[in-house]
């Protein structure tokens, strides 16, 4: 089942004939497909829609990419030859590797001892800019084959990567702790930058609003961090007005919301701490 959750268009903007100045942004996950077009002079969005996809624990590798062609059939912009391309893909098949250990040759082992790897899984890393950490991770292949053919050669990423060289980048003169929330439906990442550098990164499973406090006060409290003094930095899916707001609000004292100052107060319908790694891959 495929439920479309968010679309914003002013796509009556968009010179179809000349793509030249339009990116593409995906971001794949086993629950969703979302996609924005974004004028890259202008660092406005032309065009963003995003689609939920039902019983993602039981979505096989086949059926995803079905559900992604579905999308592709109901959505004829994508179909276009846009001259720049970029797909993170969203996922817990990722782990951080210290660059001065890392061994290209060695990814499987990287991963076998968080996740359990298959013989055939296609295994790849991106270095994180900014940092000594390459991100060791499974992608959606068979979904980048299907990219590829439809658009040729593109720049693809795990969803983890954008998130962190741009937190560190943006960041990169503050020498306080800063520890973000990223929640994506019933996921969360966790990022805590110490000192310019990535002091932790975690991907967390919840189902109720206390499995999603648990596991930001274990992380403060594994990291020494008093719920009376440290600032929490909320992103993605998470409003004031929701449950899981409400019961960080009740249990830690310093709660914001991140604020993107790239796309803030341009895309109507979109809050400013929204979708921060599909906008950050333009």
């Amino acid at each position: 089942m495929i439920k479309q959750t968010k679309k914003i268009s002013k796509n009556n903007t968009i010179d179809f004939n000349n793509l030249k100045d339009y990116h593409l942004s995906i971001q794949l996950s086993l629950d969703g497909f979302s996609f924005c077009i974004c004028n890259i002079h202008t660092k406005s969005i032309e065009y963003f829609n995003s689609f939920e996809f039902a019983d993602e624990h039981k979505i096989s590798p086949y059926k995803h990419l079905e559900l992604v062609e579905h999308v592709y059939n109901k959505e004829s912009i994508l179909k276009y030859k846009y001259p720049s391309v970029s797909v993170t893909h969203f996922n817990n098949l990722v782990t951080q590797v210290p660059k001065p250990i890392f061994d290209k040759n060695n990814l499987a082992n990287y991963l076998k001892y968080s996740i359990k790897v298959l013989e055939n899984d296609y295994i790849t890393f991106d270095e994180i800019k900014n940092s000594d950490i390459v991100n060791v991770y499974i992608p959606f292949v068979n979904i980048n084959n299907f990219l590829f053919d439809m658009y040729g050669s593109f720049i693809f990423k795990h969803a983890s990567t954008v998130l962190i060289e741009c937190l560190l980048n943006e960041f990169k003169n503050n020498i306080e702790q800063q520890y973000f929330v990223n929640v994506t439906k019933n996921t969360f990442e966790i990022v805590v930058i110490k000192n310019k550098k990535l002091e932790l990164y975690n991907i967390f499973n919840f189902k109720t609003k206390e499995d999603f406090i648990y596991y930001i006060l274990f992380i403060a409290e594994q990291l020494n961090l008093n719920p009376e003094e440290f600032q929490l930095i909320l992103m993605g899916d998470i409003e004031k007005e929701s449950e899981l707001y409400k019961i960080v609000y009740q249990y830690i004292r310093n709660v914001s919301f991140y604020k993107n100052l790239t796309y803030n107060n341009i895309i109507d319908g979109i809050s400013s701490h929204e979708h921060y790694t599909l906008l950050n891959q333009i």
